[in-house]
């Protein structure tokens, strides 16, 4: 109301001029002080014409007779229109009367505000009888303490041009009075606002009859749900304050409002309010309501199932809020929201609020705010969601695409979002903030990596093929295995009658190959590698198969060089099978495949059944047919049979 903010205004600045007088420089004591600090020509020209320009028009008052120690005030000229009196004590509380009964309803003083006062519950009832009955539309009461008992007093409420009466920081000394007797000559005034607050007032009575009272403030009480319970009474009640009371059930709140028909705005801001799911079903909010100050409270999410359907500003800045729910009832009319600091983790869409313009949800928990806020909520032209611990991420770029485009309608953009986390970007502004698209699209990223991987695999294939890696590969590990198996053996293990590295056995048809290119290249180093070989080690005058079978036995390997030829000779057969008999009689790992040629399987006579045995189970050498490859070859094939042989008398 326009008129409530007149007590204030028409005090500290009127259209005439402020005659704040110091209430101790004005009463008269029994020493007369008034008449020795002003003469009794107050009023005459000279002094009229030395006061300020301003001060022409403001109250002057004389005592009548200087030697009289009575109080008798005589206004003797009345066209101020505020007055404020200070440090009035008990026994100034009879000049107070006597000065204040010269008004009427006449009289040009519409402002009266009394400072530290301190009088007894009658002499309070009394001047305001006195007041009620002048012309003083706003009277201010502050820091006033009460030092006698309070009873009940009647009170006159007829033709008064009172409006609004405040009252603020009231103490008590009477601990012990009916509670009735000072609530009921408030309830019952005829006046258009009533403020009482800063007074530890636990209660105030419903008006017994239809009140005009349209403000009615009772902040910083002790006022508890009981407050106004059934009150069919304040019908022409618009504005309510109850600022930092005792209320606890939101859903009693809003039962008090129900018969307010005319009420648009309530303040219940600092105080214990819950609510929770068996309150909601009792919440019953008038339909007139606004305006609607929840802040500082002990809401939670069940709050907005309890919730005035046609209120337009709402406050719900500081309770525990951490979600919108669902299924709440569509505020349609709700145009400002304020649910800064709570415990959001998201933007709350508008689904329920189709009408909203201004939203304000700072200071919450809020990591990654989406960006369906801008497209749910078209109706938005103020959002303020600055000072949160934002995540900086690829889900927030939409975000701040958006952001970038309405920064117009983002409140306080861009210097409070900033990034929290991660570490790495912890300080840092929003709009500096930038991810590649490859980085934040994953469909995108992973076709990329993709592709990638495909021309990675298809390449590395290609040079492997080109390049003959498998078989370099193949013989590496040969190699490997082969150094193993030797690091591995003792050489106190080995027979002391083996005086060959390795026997070979070939067909004749292979001879050129085994003498140009094997044998040089295994003994190339002299006395290193010993072979035995058919045409240089068997002993004359012994059978055939007796030298085979001596050859075998002294030699640490036998190295078969296998071809087409190799299958068609008997003497072959013989020497594989001899072999193959001391792999199994003695465990030994002493076979040594080379494929000279490739050999069909429809060539391989059945009585070679071991030897498809052997190629199907052992690890066999291919001999290349590239000369680059030759000394991988041999290097992998004198690794297998070098060793230091036991010296045997025989050898020597």
């Amino acid at each position: 109301m326009s008129e409530n903010g007149r007590p204030v205004a028409n005090f500290f600045f009127c259209g005439c001029v402020l005659a704040l007088t110091l209430w101790n420089n004005i009463k008269l004591s029994e020493e007369n002080e008034f008449t020795k600090n002003y003469s009794n020509n107050l009023i005459e020209d000279s002094e009229a014409k030395s006061l300020p320009q301003s001060d022409a028009e403001s109250l002057q008052f004389r005592a009548p007779n200087p030697q009289n120690t009575q109080s008798n005030w005589m206004v003797i000229e009345n066209t101020t229109e505020c007055l404020g009196l200070s440090n009035i004590s008990n026994k100034g509380i009879e000049d107070l009367k006597q000065l204040l009964s010269k008004f009427n309803k006449k009289s040009r003083l519409q402002n009266l505000t009394l400072e530290n006062i301190v009088i007894t519950w009658k002499d309070f009832i009394t001047i305001l009888e006195i007041v009620w009955q002048t012309s003083v539309e706003y009277f201010d009461i502050h820091n006033m303490t009460q030092v006698k008992d309070i009873e009940k007093q009647h009170f006159n409420y007829v033709d008064t041009s009172l409006k609004a009466l405040t009252i603020d920081k009231v103490s008590i000394m009477d601990l012990y009075f009916t509670q009735t007797d000072l609530y009921l000559v408030f309830s019952e005034m005829n006046i258009l606002a009533l403020t009482i607050s800063d007074s530890k007032m636990l209660h105030m009575l419903c008006p017994s009859t239809i009140s005009p009272f349209r403000y009615l403030s009772f902040a910083n009480n002790d006022i508890t749900d009981l407050l106004f319970k059934d009150c069919k009474t304040l019908v022409h009640l618009e504005t309510l304050i109850l600022r930092k009371n005792q209320f606890r059930e939101l859903s009693k709140v809003s039962s008090m409002t129900r018969e307010m028909i005319s009420l648009k705005y309530l303040d219940m801001s600092q105080n214990p309010l819950k609510c929770d799911e068996e309150q909601k079903k009792h919440c019953s909010w008038t339909e007139t309501l606004v305006k609607l100050n929840l802040s500082s409270n002990k809401l939670t999410d069940s709050v907005f199932k309890c919730l005035p359907l046609y209120v337009q500003i709402l406050d719900l800045q500081n309770n525990q809020i951490s979600t919108i729910p669902k299924e709440i009832t569509e505020l349609q009319a709700l145009s400002e929201l304020n649910i800064a600091f709570n415990r959001l983790t998201d933007l709350p869409g508008c689904r329920h609020f189709s009408a909203l313009e201004f939203l304000n949800i700072e200071m919450n928990q809020i990591l990654t705010p989406s960006s369906d806020l801008f497209q749910s909520c078209q109706n938005i032209r103020r959002l303020k969601a600055g000072l949160n611990p934002l995540k900086c991420s690829c889900e927030l770029q939409d975000f701040i695409n958006h952001a970038k485009q309405s920064s117009s309608r983002l409140g306080g953009w861009p210097e409070m979002y900033v990034c929290e986390y991660p570490e790495g970007w912890k300080g840092t502004q929003l709009k500096d903030f930038h991810l590649s698209k490859i980085a934040c699209n994953t469909a995108l990223l992973l076709v990329t990596v993709l592709i990638i991987t495909v021309v990675f695999v298809a390449l590395v294939s290609f040079l492997c093929i080109y390049f003959d890696a498998p078989w370099y590969l193949k013989m590496m590990w040969q190699w490997t295995q082969t150094k193993r198996r030797v690091w591995n053996s003792h050489p106190d293990e080995l027979p002391s009658h083996l005086q060959f590295h390795a026997f070979i056995s070939y067909s004749e048809h292979d001879s050129l190959w085994v003498k140009n290119d094997l044998i040089p290249n295994l003994e190339k180093e002299e006395g290193s590698i010993q072979l035995c070989v058919h045409e240089r080690n068997f002993i004359p005058g012994k059978s055939i198969v007796e030298n085979i079978i001596n050859c075998i036995e002294k030699s640490y390997k036998s190295i078969f060089v296998l071809s087409p030829n190799f299958v068609q000779s008997e003497w072959c057969h013989y020497e594989l099978y001899f072999a193959h008999h001391k792999l199994f009689s003695e465990s030994s790992n002493s076979l040594i495949l080379i494929l000279l040629d490739p050999i069909p399987q429809y060539i391989i006579p059945a009585r070679y059944h071991k030897l498809k045995a052997l190629m199907a189970k052992r690890t066999y050498l291919e001999w290349p047919k590239e000369k680059s490859k030759h000394r991988l070859f041999w290097a992998n094939l004198r690794a297998a049979i070098n060793l230091n042989l036991p010296v045997s008398v025989e050898r020597s």
